[in-house]
């Protein structure tokens, strides 16, 4: 691998290690291949990366099912050869539904199952109070999501005016705030 390749490389590698998304390999592959003009068979990517086949395999099976790497066919060989992508806008739709609001909705789907407790005569105000300010933030939160990866712009100002409330607690340790008007 050429230097260039290598500093590059290395550094998605590093990025992706920390990004909760991809692993530290995942993001050397994806680097190597976004660089290469032509597809790379994976016993070539396990050569540049001095990396085992069994792991470059299910590594680029990551990689693919993320969108981020496409495996191609090509003429006068079997092997699977594959290449990164390009589209990152596609790329960042995918990884924001699949990872961030896929989150969000399990936590929308614990905040229903405890609202539907609290309708079978489990009466507490301040638990009320408090799933219902959690479920307005994430649901507008995960609408923000969306309007993001249609290409829509967010509103975070409204969001904030008409969302983000503090619900008192008597512990002591908060003091309620009224809303900040803008």
């Amino acid at each position: 691998m050429d230097r260039r390749a290598a500093i590059f490389s290395d550094g998605i590698g590093a990025a992706a290690a920390t990004s909760g998304v991809l692993t530290q390999l995942q993001g050397r592959i994806f680097g190597l291949l976004y660089l290469q003009a032509e597809p790379m068979s994976l016993d070539a990517i396990t050569d540049e990366l001095q990396q085992s086949k069994s792991n470059v395999s299910v590594q680029v099976r990551g990689l693919v099912d993320w969108q981020l790497v496409r495996q191609v066919r090509v003429a006068g060989t079997r092997k699977d050869h594959y290449v990164a992508a390009t589209d990152f806008w596609r790329v960042m739709q995918e990884i924001l539904e699949r990872r961030f609001r896929w989150n969000l909705r399990q936590v929308l789907a614990a905040v229903e199952e405890a609202e539907r407790d609290l309708s079978a005569g489990h009466a507490d105000d301040f638990a009320r109070k408090r799933l219902h300010a959690l479920r307005n933030y994430f649901l507008a939160v995960d609408a923000g999501l969306g309007a993001l990866s249609r290409g829509e712009p967010m509103a975070p100002k409204a969001m904030r005016e008409n969302v983000l409330t503090r619900i008192p607690v008597t512990d002591g340790l908060e003091r309620a705030k009224p809303p900040r008007r803008r």
